[in-house]
């Protein structure tokens, strides 16, 4: 009975030894790793965790500046002053190159780098770090050229760019910015001209008359028309000079507003960032309740002329209106409206009868004192007609 005791609890042993023995396998190899066959004494085998094998990350060799290099830049033409001074290889992922990057199997291949990029010259500004792309290099001044403004960058294949003058009140109170789309309202006056001379009538009239004894007297600077009266023939004189006569209509619809005011003399405009005005410090030496005085902010000037993005006919109309000085109007359109629809021209004849004005009747009475003229804002210059000679 006593031998039965002792085999029964070398049995449990064993079993207590096995079980220790594979939860300390499947701790040490994770439950996921291969197990690895080894031998043991009397002919067994047990397993063994095996270690994960990472996948090495394919790197290529990519030529990158080392210096801010300026659009039209020329690179040296021997490979010692590049590697030296301009350029360096730099290993990255081949996932992340682009495909027009300079590799360094590549370049070898061509012939090195004084054949790729010696005496070549930088299409566009590279900044320091940044991958040196084939698409950035030309070799010859004149293909820096093809980089263009940004308002030819922004301008429709079947647009060009005219410049008109603008002020406060032409400009709907400088509203109109780049992109907008707005409409060209003009605003004319009308005169009568004499068809021969195209003179402003009413005409000056020289009389001839003979004298008695047959001499002849020129009678000068006689304005008017001739009448016949009661009283026989006669010269009728204005009183003032001719009124001209007024009329507004809409021209240019849907234009593009390329840029308003001046364009920078490099031509980039787009998404470039104002600069911010420096903020003086106190001085170290001062005391601590002393603080830095900020300067006032500078002072934008006012525009002057905007570049609207036209049909080549409607450059031609614009111009003409800019070269006989008709005032020019903006009106600014939605954002979602580029239809094209027709107006009436406005004169006083239309305000009349669109409005239902009649003219008040003459009458043996009026009010005192007289009214002879009404109210007027003028915030610029006003459209005259007077003769500097008068």
């Amino acid at each position: 009975m006593r031998g039965r005791l002792l085999i029964l609890v070398g049995l449990i042993l064993l079993l207590v030894v096995i079980v220790v023995v594979v939860l300390s396998t499947n701790l040490l190899g994770g439950g996921t790793s291969a197990p690895a066959a080894t031998s043991v004494a009397g002919g067994g085998t047990t397993q063994q965790p095996v270690a994960p094998i990472a996948t090495p990350i394919p790197r290529v060799s990519i030529l990158i500046s080392v210096q801010n290099l300026p659009r039209g830049y020329r690179f040296p033409d021997t490979e010692e002053a590049l590697l030296n001074n301009v350029v360096a290889w730099r290993d990255f992922p081949e996932d992340t190159v682009p495909f027009d990057a300079m590799t360094f199997d590549q370049v070898e291949a061509a012939g090195g780098l004084e054949r790729v990029i010696g005496d070549k010259i930088a299409r566009t500004d590279i900044p320091r770090e940044a991958y040196i792309l084939s698409a950035q290099l030309v070799s010859d001044l004149s293909e820096i050229a093809s980089v263009g403004s940004d308002a030819a960058a922004v301008l429709p294949a079947d647009r060009v760019a005219v410049t008109i003058p603008i002020d406060r009140e032409t400009s709907v109170g400088y509203a109109v910015r780049d992109g907008d789309f707005v409409d060209v309202l003009v605003s004319m006056l009308f005169v009568d001209v004499d068809e021969i001379f195209q003179s402003l009538a009413p005409n000056r009239f020289t009389l001839i008359t003979q004298n008695a004894d047959g001499t002849f007297t020129l009678t000068t600077s006689i304005e008017g028309r001739t009448d016949v009266t009661n009283l026989g023939p006669v010269v009728v004189s204005p009183s003032e000079r001719q009124r001209p006569r007024m009329v507004v209509q809409r021209t240019i619809q849907a234009a593009l507003v390329v840029h308003v005011g001046n364009f920078p003399l490099n031509g980039r405009f787009i998404g470039i960032a104002p600069t911010s005005t420096p903020v003086p410090q106190a001085d170290s030496g001062s005391s601590s309740q002393t603080r830095a005085t900020v300067p006032p902010p500078t002072a934008v000037p006012l525009p002057e002329i905007v570049t609207l993005g036209v049909t080549p006919q409607d450059a031609v109309i614009l111009i003409w209106l800019r070269e006989a000085k008709i005032p020019m109007t903006l009106a600014l359109r939605s954002a979602l409206d580029q239809s094209q629809s027709p107006t009436d021209d406005v004169t006083l004849d239309y305000i009349m009868s669109r409005f239902r004005i009649d003219v008040p009747g003459k009458r043996d009475y009026s009010i005192e004192p007289a009214i002879r003229s009404i109210r007027q804002l003028v915030t610029g210059e006003e459209i005259s007609l007077t003769n500097p000679g008068n």
